[in-house]
């Protein structure tokens, strides 16, 4: 675990002020503890704190990459809780295209999935030939759901609204009105990335030059991330997602990213696994920018 403080303040990594402030920051983390479209179980807006405590018990320094990303600065912003989708979504675009102005790398930590649209819309208008890497389950591709153009199963639908290339990774649920809508060449099954050895470098060669990526936690199986609102049987492991993830930042650009869909309870093994994939696709980013700092 850190030691950076005896006692660690309540922010990403538990870090002290001279790697937390936004003056000192490269980096920002947004909470966004948003969870009013969920369609199952509840929770996803305790999974930013959940993560955010879970984070504080990591170990700073990331053997393979012989980095330590923290030393960048890790600036956690004050949460937006707005109530309503559209004003979550704006207060979300607002925040995130303020800090990228301020030439800020923004994580995004939800809260249900309809979050990461804000999100994605305010780095959709600083890379105009911007695409989306998302992981998911779900092919979240509903036009409406349950009355609502923005709940989360229709995120990708409107993020499809913002963006021309979205390539999904992980899919292995969706209603038939969804898979209608998928562009199969864009689409990486869940059962395909199971049997393939090539899936990474079919994936990378789909995806053009700035890359904002998405995480719905429940890409991965329930084995080892159950504490999500909707759990689906088949996930990939961890050494498939990093492994895409590692790919994805050594050859291309990563603008920003979000990790999403954590219902947290009492085992913390979940909390913690988001928490070090934060850290991990941050580790991967700054030194493939070869600017991420080591001992």
């Amino acid at each position: 675990m850190t030691n950076l403080s005896e006692q660690e303040p309540f922010n990403f990594c538990g870090l002290p002020e001279k790697f937390s402030t936004l003056k000192n920051s490269a980096i920002v983390v947004l909470p966004v503890p948003f969870d009013e479209t969920s369609t199952w179980l509840k929770g996803s807006d305790r999974g930013p704190d959940a993560i955010i405590d879970a984070s504080r018990h990591l170990e700073l320094y990331d053997r393979e990459t012989n980095s330590e990303v923290y030393r960048k600065g890790i600036c956690t912003e004050q949460a937006i809780r707005g109530t309503g989708s559209e004003s979550m979504l704006s207060e979300v675009y607002a925040r995130t295209a303020a800090l990228i102005h301020q030439e800020r790398f923004v994580v995004t930590v939800g809260g249900e999935h309809s979050v990461s649209l804000g999100a994605i819309r305010a780095h959709s208008a600083s890379y105009p030939n911007l695409a989306v890497l998302h992981l998911d389950a779900h092919a979240d591709l509903r036009d409406e759901y349950e009355g609502s153009k923005y709940n989360h199963a229709c995120t990708i639908a409107r993020v499809k609204e913002t963006v021309d290339t979205v390539v999904s990774v992980g899919i292995r649920s969706m209603d038939s009105s969804e898979h209608e809508k998928l562009d199969e060449k864009l689409v990486f099954y869940a059962d395909y990335v199971h049997e393939s050895k090539d899936w990474i470098r079919e994936a990378l060669t789909v995806l053009p030059e700035q890359v904002y990526v998405t995480i719905d936690l429940d890409v991965f199986d329930p084995g080892i991330m159950p504490s999500t609102g909707t759990p689906e049987p088949g996930g990939l492991d961890w050494y498939q997602i990093i492994g895409l993830l590692k790919a994805v930042s050594k050859q291309r650009v990563v603008v920003g990213f979000d990790v999403v869909e954590l219902c947290p309870t009492d085992n913390k093994a979940p909390d913690f696994l988001a928490a070090k994939l934060i850290y991990k696709l941050l580790s991967y980013k700054f030194v493939a920018d070869g600017i991420a700092p080591s001992r």
